[in-house]
């Protein structure tokens, strides 16, 4: 079973990466994933073993709060935390602010004010204990844990400069006094943590933006009469009415009408799509001109939209395996900053510092270590990525899915209905007459193929003649009457007649090498004409492999065709490798072959593709929204477009540099940070990093790793 909690009082990665362990080592759990951007757990487990219960029980265990998550209460929940967050911020900036202008800029112009250290005493109190008591919760989370988070880099930094203020205010006055220091680092961090969660705000406007295309009311017809509905009460069967401009409230099939619908906002295609009867529709796409009735096939969570909503947010709760190297770097590096802050203050007092300078040196050292930027260097990249893609189309099942497609070296793609459109169409026809005679005969016959001349003709205004006494010849051809005997087949048709095909036999081996099925029109003494049929390739196939092999992938094509047709269509493809007269069933072990190599991806339409992109590093699903290529799939592709895979690749490259970045940014600056705080260009520069500077460093380094994330938005596919 799966089942998704919101979880309370996590701060920072090490948090998150507790809450994790706790549930991993609940036994009946399978999988735990807790996304500190979204305060939200994912667990898998065994309910034969474990309860919703005992897994809440083990989250509160470690200090934190867990409940089972709805989207409603999760979201009042964000407003309440991000409106307590405000209100903090003020109150501490109305504090904070007159401690900084008494104890810094007064000092520095040399004003003094009468009681002025009991004044800063009195500002700097409700800033350490009423503003900050967040951070000495979480510290004591932490040591109920044995272990030490960012909150504790923050509590024992400013609970030191303060202490050590009450102490020298109280019995040594010539100590001097770090109030003001206390207060404003507390209010620089709470400034980072507000601006670091308008940015995250940002990262999930994707879902936001999703969610609100839905449509709130719906025009059903129930016992013959037209009436207005809230969405929500359409249930399956209902005949809905859809005029122009409206939105279309859920699924469905058109029954009476036709229309374009701007699917835009679900698939990313620009171009309206005509609608006709028996045609599918999308919920919460925009109908353009024509009015039309449809019944409802599926509402609710079941709906395309409602489908890709949840896979965007399963996307965003996945971790990438590179969070868990940024969580072990969280779990260690926290108890060695603050090991190195108390080595750092008894450094300074041995080389003969007052006690102040030791002090100020490893409250600075405690502040610019706080790895925060670290904790969301992965999930806001993965949340901007993920988000971007759904905007274009490409849905992409998680962080994992992100990573390993960055990495692929091999691509396969399945031939019909991927590379081609998988639809026979005509593409050469010789013969005067041959279309409209063909066609005439063809009107009789089920063939796929037959269907193709039918449809030319159609698309050419040819007028078809009615035919007497048709007769279909299996593995042959057909036959049939209008005015004489005409015969429409193959080779073995033509020898079985005794019709000489000389005529015409150049053409036809020249069309059968391109990989055509070639049909001959006769009558019963002469060959007329000849028909070449084929499943074309898509418009953008050719382009899409081309820029595939210049990122650098090696391109396969797989089909059961035989290998002469299959090499005529890879050529046209322009794929150089192809895989023929495969079996369906065996597709997957051609997968298995080349992942010895390397990385694969596997491309189909999701069906009768499926072992084949489960056996696939990365299974990438064609198809519009089918519940079977959202299950096979690990990125699913709404347009039947194949520039999108391309498209997809780039779009996880970028998201994996930009968490590279991230990484390099927050651990490079903490790294260069720390023994700048500690006073290692002291002794030459007499250069010593404020606390201050240092909180304000450290908030600036949270923002510029979600800005940084959110640069994603910008870039080109």
């Amino acid at each position: 079973m799966k089942k998704e909690f919101a979880i309370t009082g996590m701060h920072c990665a090490s948090c998150s990466t507790l809450v994790s362990r706790a549930l991993e080592k609940t036994p009946g759990v399978q999988s735990a994933n807790v996304n500190l951007t979204t305060a939200k757990a994912t667990v898998e487990y065994d309910e034969k073993t474990v309860s919703e219960k005992e897994l809440i029980a083990a989250v509160e265990r470690k200090g934190y709060g867990a409940l089972p998550y709805s989207k409603e209460g999760h979201e009042k929940k964000q407003k309440r935390d991000l409106q307590k967050l405000k209100t903090k911020f003020l109150i501490s900036l109305t504090f904070a602010i007159p401690a900084f202008l008494i104890g810094m800029v007064f000092m520095w112009l040399g004003i003094m004010i009468p009681f002025q250290e009991y004044i800063l005493w009195f500002l700097a109190t409700p800033v350490q204990f009423f503003v900050g008591w967040e951070f000495y919760k979480g510290t004591f989370t932490a040591i109920k844990n044995k272990s030490a988070n960012m909150d504790s880099l923050i509590a024992i930094g400013t609970t030191a400069a303060y202490a050590f203020s009450v102490y020298a205010v109280l019995f040594n006055p010539e100590l001097g006094q770090y109030f003001e220091i206390s207060a404003i680092l507390i209010t620089l961090v709470l400034m980072g943590k507000l601006l670091e969660a308008n940015a995250k705000g940002k990262t999930s406007d994707a879902i936001k933006k999703l969610m609100a295309l839905s449509p709130k009311t719906a025009t059903v017809i129930r016992k013959g009469k037209e009436i207005v509905i809230p969405a929500e009460q359409v249930i399956v069967g209902d005949i809905i009415i859809v005029k122009p401009g409206e939105k279309i409230p859920v699924d469905g099939i058109v029954v009476e009408g036709n229309s374009a619908v701007d699917e835009s906002m679900i698939t990313g295609e620009s171009i309206p799509v005509e609608k006709k009867k028996g045609d599918k529709i999308i919920g919460a796409t925009v109908n353009k001109h024509g009015s039309f009735m449809f019944k409802a096939t599926s509402v609710g969570e079941h709906t395309a939209l409602a489908q890709i909503i949840k896979l965007i947010e399963d996307a965003q709760g996945k971790k990438a395996p590179i969070q868990r190297f940024a969580d072990t770097i969280s779990a260690y590096f926290v108890p060695m900053v603050i090991g190195i802050a108390v080595i750092v203050f008894f450094s300074w007092l041995a080389l003969g510092k007052e006690f102040s300078f030791a002090l100020i040196t490893a409250v600075a050292v405690l502040v610019i270590a706080c790895p925060c930027a670290l904790g969301l260097a992965t999930p806001t990249a993965i949340m901007v990525g993920t988000g971007k893609g759904a905007k274009k189309g490409i849905l992409i099942k998680g962080g994992d899915a992100l990573e390993t497609a960055h990495k692929l070296k091999y691509i396969i793609f399945d031939k019909t209905g991927t590379i081609t459109h998988g639809k026979p169409e005509v593409t050469e026809i010789l013969g005067s007459k041959t279309l409209q005679i063909a066609a005439s005969i063809e009107k009789n016959s089920e063939h796929p193929l037959a269907e193709a001349i039918v449809k030319k003709a159609m698309d050419e205004k040819v007028v078809l003649t009615k035919v007497k006494q048709f007769k279909a010849i299996p593995g042959y051809g057909v036959q049939g009457m209008l005015g004489k005997q005409y015969f429409l087949g193959n080779q073995k048709l033509m020898q079985m007649k005794k019709i000489s095909i000389e005529k015409f036999q150049k053409n036809i081996d020249e069309l059968e090498e391109q990989g055509k099925t070639v049909m001959i029109l006769a009558d019963s003494k002469n060959v007329l004409g000849i028909i070449a049929v084929a499943d074309t390739i898509k418009e953008t196939s050719r382009e899409a492999i081309r820029r595939l092999q210049e990122i650098g992938l090696q391109v396969y094509m797989i089909t059961g065709d035989n290998q002469k047709t299959a090499a005529a269509i890879a050529k046209q493809a322009g794929i150089n490798n192809v895989f023929a007269e495969v079996l369906p069933e065996d597709k997957a072990k051609y997968v298995k072959q080349l992942q010895q190599k390397g990385k694969v991806a596997m491309v189909g339409d999701g069906i009768n593709d499926a072992p084949a992109l489960a056996q696939a590093d990365i299974g990438i699903a064609m198809g519009s929204g089918t519940d079977v290529a959202m299950e096979s799939g690990n990125i699913v592709l709404m347009r039947n477009d194949l520039l999108d895979v391309p498209r997809a690749i780039t779009l996880s490259r970028q998201t994996m540099k930009k968490i590279k970045q991230n990484m390099f940014w927050a651990l490079f600056y903490n790294v260069l940070g720390i023994p700048i705080a500690a006073g290692l260009l002291y002794p030459f520069t007499g250069w010593l990093l404020s606390p201050i500077i240092a909180g304000g460093a450290m908030a600036l380094s949270s923002v510029s790793v979600v800005s940084n994330s959110l640069l994603l938005q910008h870039k080109r596919l």
